[in-house]
């Protein structure tokens, strides 16, 4: 008796022990949302009342191309941005944060990885913004190739000792930004790099080289699958709503004390990334030009009329000769991520010819006479050069981890449930992106807005726009004089019915007055 009482005011204590331990919980709980929600609110706040250009039409002094990772931003900066300004006025080492300079006199270009906090070491009211986005899911898929792309370059090395060796001997040799330099990638490359060499080391142990799966996203045995890749906590911090933490200034890369605890408070209570994505839709808006990934021929034109117009027009009327000096082009060598000592020297056959081909496309066009018409001329070829660049890298590095191929088409094998998942976890981003498709179609319609375009360059641009609406009004008025010659053939055989009725009536009435009269004289 005495042992069963014991044994129920020990289940009793135990009871009563959990029931305070759970209140406890979510009273902290409880506590650690009401702070979040404080310093949230507070920061979005204060973001939301900062002075934002509200002329969405003029280029000022400085541009920013605020570059979200894998959004094609690259073929912009290569193919857009290095045609037009001299290499003397882009703001040095744009992409390397440690070594950055924005004090530099006549910075007029700063194209980065940053997000938009470096605004704070930009004068604001002289400064323009332009970006392009991309649609979420994509956006991971591709951030997901690149990473394993890259890091697979370096397992022509026996480990990671050698690579960390190579790594620093070629540092020293080179002033270049490598792509292990650059956020994101200075955190993702070498966390996947550790990956790639883990799991060929285990397939050597084993005896096994072939891969088990068809999908190049789910060969486990060779690289980590996407479905685990999503759910990995560096890229729930870097990756996931990427955009949407880019164009807040949040990211972890951020000039700002408290983007940290502001980014882990959205990413722990979502119902407070409605804050941050008010803030990045207000300055999404409020921006020079938006661009679309998927939209590529689009943007590129509109982004040759609102911006590469404005800039050529710039440079002319300050007459700046845009000819580039031997000692601009060592600065711009240097200050390019395109293809950096420590990445060709892993690819030695492409990385020369690709440093070439590079540097002959960056001398090329460079002329104040330039016009916008032939600014997307140059960007088609410039673009088509790169991306055969870019394909003969990727099948280089790939061939390390084959029969692991990327494509469109393998992408198609994509479970539902892991987009899905993606969908999910980018939430912000999808609504970002949903807005900025808004502003683009807004734009489209009237895409020069208030610019005033009298340069012949500018008109000759709008030519095919020109011939359209003319077509359009040639077609109409052909419409119209279809219509009345319809109209009018209606009504004349009307009237023709009508005549031959009448002279057939009166035919008959003569016919038989004859008859009459000649029954009369019989």
């Amino acid at each position: 008796m005495v042992e069963g009482v014991g044994c129920m005011d020990s289940t009793i204590k135990l009871t009563l022990l959990l029931m305070f331990f759970r209140i406890a919980c979510a009273s902290t709980v409880e506590k650690n949302f009401e702070q979040c929600e404080r310093a949230v609110k507070n920061w979005a706040s204060s973001s939301l009342q900062q002075s934002i250009n509200e002329d969405q039409h003029t280029l000022k002094d400085l541009l920013f191309f605020l570059h979200v990772p894998r959004t094609g931003g690259r073929s912009y900066h290569h193919c857009f941005l290095n045609k037009l300004y001299p290499t003397s006025q882009e703001c040095p080492r744009s992409y390397d944060k440690l070594r950055f300079d924005p004090s530099k006199a006549k910075c007029r270009l700063l194209a980065t990885h940053d997000d938009y906090s470096i605004m704070e070491k930009l004068p604001t009211e002289r400064t323009s913004v332009v970006t392009i986005v991309r649609n979420p899911v994509d956006r991971v898929l591709s951030s997901y190739e690149f990473a394993v792309e890259v890091a697979a370059r370096f397992l022509v090395h026996p480990d990671l000792a050698s690579v960390a060796k190579m790594s620093k001997q070629m540092l020293k040799k080179s002033n270049g930004v490598s792509t292990l330099d650059i956020w994101p990638w200075k955190y993702l490359v070498p966390w996947m790099m550790g990956d790639l060499f883990a799991r060929r080391d285990a397939r050597r142990r084993k005896g096994s080289s072939e891969a088990k799966r068809d999908s190049p996203y789910d060969m486990e045995d060779i690289l980590m699958p996407l479905h685990e890749f999503i759910d990995e906590p560096i890229v729930h911090d870097i990756v996931h709503n990427g955009a949407t933490f880019q164009i807040a200034g949040l990211t972890n890369n951020s000039y700002l004390a408290e983007s940290h605890e502001i980014r882990h408070c959205v990413q722990e209570h979502k119902s407070l990334g409605q804050h941050v994505l008010d803030v990045a839709k207000k300055r999404l808006g409020a921006m020079l030009y938006v661009g679309l990934t998927a939209e590529h021929k689009e943007s590129a034109t509109m982004f040759a009329n609102v911006v590469g117009a404005q800039v050529i027009s710039q440079l002319r009327n300050a007459n700046v000769s845009t000819d580039t000096s031997a000692a601009n082009q060592s600065d711009n060598s240097s200050s390019s991520p395109l293809d950096s000592e420590l990445e060709s020297n892993v690819d030695q056959n492409n990385g020369t010819t690709d440093k070439k081909t590079a540097r002959q496309d960056e001398g090329e066009a460079r002329t104040e006479n330039m016009t916008a018409a032939e600014l997307i001329e140059v960007y088609e070829g410039c673009i088509s050069s790169l991306l055969k660049t870019q394909s003969r890298r990727r099948f280089a590095s790939l061939k390390e981890i084959s029969p692991a191929n990327f494509s469109k088409v393998a992408r198609r094998h994509i479970s539902d449930a892991v987009l899905q998942k993606i969908k999910t976890q980018n939430f912000l981003d999808l609504e970002l992106f949903k807005h900025a498709q808004k502003i683009f179609t807004m734009r489209r319609v009237q895409p020069m807005g208030n610019l005033d375009m009298n340069d012949e360059s500018e008109r000759k641009f709008d030519q095919p726009r020109a011939f359209e609406l003319w077509k359009i009004v040639s077609l109409l008025m052909l419409l119209i004089l279809l219509l009345v010659f319809f109209l009018f053939a209606t009504a004349w055989g009307r009237l023709s019915k009508v005549k031959v009725k009448g002279f057939t009536k009166a035919t008959g009435r003569n016919h038989r007055r004859i008859v009459e009269s000649k029954s009369l004289l019989e």
